[in-house]
């Protein structure tokens, strides 16, 4: 189910730290962002008053705790997806716990909770393990990217 933007901002070895943003040409592995690498490629959350998506890709923002089981059941499904559709969307981790700050301005407060980025349009949000179907329907329904 997803839970719109409003109610989120209330108020893997495939990994790498802080890259850039993916292009529709090619395929990158999941991204690791901190608070800086957020700001700077995805959404200044401190300044910005209305939402701006910084990429060039729909996104999933999968914010999670390391030491959370679903949160490591979930990693190499997204990893699995950011393979499989090359390059048409992100898949980006923030680590909750090491960026409170960042997690607290989109609500996060159950791991994992996943933010939907969709080009052109409000982001909206997924808590909880969703199996690897959803996650498919969501990114062909509300994403809009096929594979």
């Amino acid at each position: 189910m997803l839970i719109p933007s409003t109610v989120l901002r209330a108020e893997s070895r495939d990994n790498i730290k802080a890259g850039a943003p993916a292009t529709a040409s090619s395929s990158k592995p999941v991204i690791e962002l901190d608070e800086a690498a957020f700001i700077d490629q995805i959404f200044d959350y401190r300044t910005a008053t209305e939402w701006s998506y910084k990429g060039n890709v729909p996104a999933i923002i999968d914010f999670y705790a390391v030491w959370c089981g679903p949160c490591k059941r979930l990693a190499p499904v997204l990893a699995e997806l950011q393979d499989e559709y090359k390059g048409k969307i992100q898949v980006y981790k923030v680590d909750a716990e090491k960026n409170r700050e960042l997690a607290a301005a989109f609500g996060v407060t159950a791991y994992p909770t996943m933010l939907f980025i969709p080009m052109g349009a409000e982001p909206a949000g997924a808590r909880g393990l969703l199996p690897k179907e959803e996650l498919e329907r969501i990114v062909g329904e509300f994403l809009k990217v096929r594979k």
